[in-house]
């Protein structure tokens, strides 16, 4: 990042207009740049554009909500080290554990005060603007579909112990069930499902690997309906039982 603390690019994003009104009145007293956008699409859209110091951030918002916007941004390398601050009256525990989970810095209950959003700003820049180690070269551009997919398979990876949807997948990244299929279809060779299921079972060699949780823990704790089915379906993808697949490691007999 490359912004003093009393001059940094804010983007604020919130379909509230009078939450923007305040927001800026706050900013411009202390001399920050602004931008705006209106929904989660087009913060994504401006974040990629105009690289701001710092995003506040709405959760509730039409099109596509912070979260899914969030998830998108981190999904990208453009956008990925922006500080996100969520602002939301959405202040139950489970949305504030979703928000700072998906990668957002923060998170302020609205109604908000003034000094406390100003202060979080201050401090978000100021860590955000510590050197960061020298990089070989800059991240590769990703395509929207590319982004999208990585955005995907981060939702999988955090839900792989509920029974989930591809719709379910696909909206929360603010997307479709027919284009994530095919993103996903077109990037990996795989439907949905079945890159899904491949992280489960990847996950599952893991945890026969270095743990001693039993295979019904397993299979419970990665979606798996029972033991039986999880231990068809590892048998079926690593022509082993997990239990022989775990003993065998042990000793020493299995490739990793």
């Amino acid at each position: 990042m490359h912004t003093s603390f009393s001059s940094g690019h804010i983007l604020l994003v919130d379909d509230s207009l009078d939450e923007l009104r305040l927001l800026k009145e706050v900013l411009d007293a202390h001399h920050f740049r602004m931008s705006i956008a209106f929904d989660g699409h087009q913060g994504y859209q401006r974040a990629k554009t105009l690289h701001p110091d710092l995003i506040l951030m709405d959760v509730r918002m039409p099109k596509l909500d912070g979260f899914g916007a969030c998830r998108l941004l981190k999904a990208d390398p453009v956008t990925r080290d922006i500080p996100v601050i969520f602002l939301s009256a959405a202040n139950a525990a489970a949305e504030r554990l979703t928000g700072l989970s998906i990668g957002g810095v923060d998170y302020v209950n609205k109604p908000f005060l003034a000094e406390e959003v100003l202060a979080r700003v201050r401090i978000h820049l100021r860590l955000s603007a510590a050197p960061e180690p020298a990089r070989d070269a800059a991240p590769p551009a990703m395509t929207p579909d590319q982004v999208l997919l990585q955005a995907g398979i981060t939702v999988m990876r955090t839900r792989l112990g509920e029974q989930i949807s591809v719709e379910d997948i696909a909206s929360s990244v603010g997307s479709h069930e027919k284009k994530m299929s095919a993103v996903f279809k077109q990037h990996t060779g795989l439907t949905v499902f079945a890159y899904l299921r491949e992280e489960r079972l990847r996950v599952a060699r893991q945890w026969l690997e270095q743990g001693d949780a039993s295979v019904q823990m397993i299979a419970e704790q990665l979606g798996f309906q029972n033991a039986g089915n999880f231990s068809t379906a590892f048998r079926e993808r690593f022509d082993l039982t997990p239990t022989a697949y775990r003993k065998l490691r042990r000793q020493g007999g299995v490739p990793a």
